[in-house]
């Protein structure tokens, strides 16, 4: 279940009711979908087969087709980041840089961990959103943000783009930015 950090103030807000609502008051969308549904054998695997990913999309495909519908989504993949995935590091630091869009940047988490590290409204600051599997979130387009790994470096998760060029980052120039 998701966490957040408010950087500013060290709060953590926990619970998914909590974490939805902080969210929604900073126009991010939350939802929290079964991860349980995929079979066990895809629930901690990070080296997945194109018949793997299939496999997952399928799973999850009325949640897909129903989140692509209410919000204009109009393609989808898997990305799988571990120890695996060549030159990790150098994709990290590239990752590890605020950015914009100009479309949402859409995850749901299958299987590992991920944070979303994202500028809220001025009386919050940054916030790190923790996710872990089942979380799904939906960074709004223009809203300065960038996505990372937790300690544990491994992840994988359902991408929703409207189009993929959409998905390009801008970066953001922030002094008040802390890593």
């Amino acid at each position: 279940m998701a966490k957040i950090k408010v950087r500013n103030t060290g709060e953590l807000i926990q619970g998914e009711e909590n974490v939805r609502s902080f969210l929604e008051k900073q126009s991010v969308l939350y939802e929290h979908w079964d991860p349980k549904k995929l079979p066990e054998r895809l629930q901690e695997n990070f080296n997945l087969s194109a018949e793997d990913k299939d496999e997952i999309l399928s799973t999850f495909k009325t949640e897909i087709e129903d989140l692509a519908a209410r919000r204009g989504y109009k393609t989808w993949d898997i990305v799988v980041l571990s120890e695996n995935t060549p030159n990790i590091e150098d994709l990290l630091k590239k990752f590890e840089q605020v950015h914009t869009h100009t479309e949402d940047e859409v995850r749901a988490i299958t299987a590992g961990e991920g944070i979303f590290i994202i500028k809220g409204d001025d009386s919050v600051g940054y916030f790190d959103v923790i996710l872990s599997p089942g979380d799904v979130i939906s960074v709004p387009e223009g809203n300065p943000h960038f996505f990372t790994l937790t300690d544990l470096r491994k992840v994988v998760a359902v991408r929703l783009f409207i189009e993929t060029e959409g998905w390009i980052a801008h970066p953001f120039e922030d002094p008040a930015f802390v890593k």
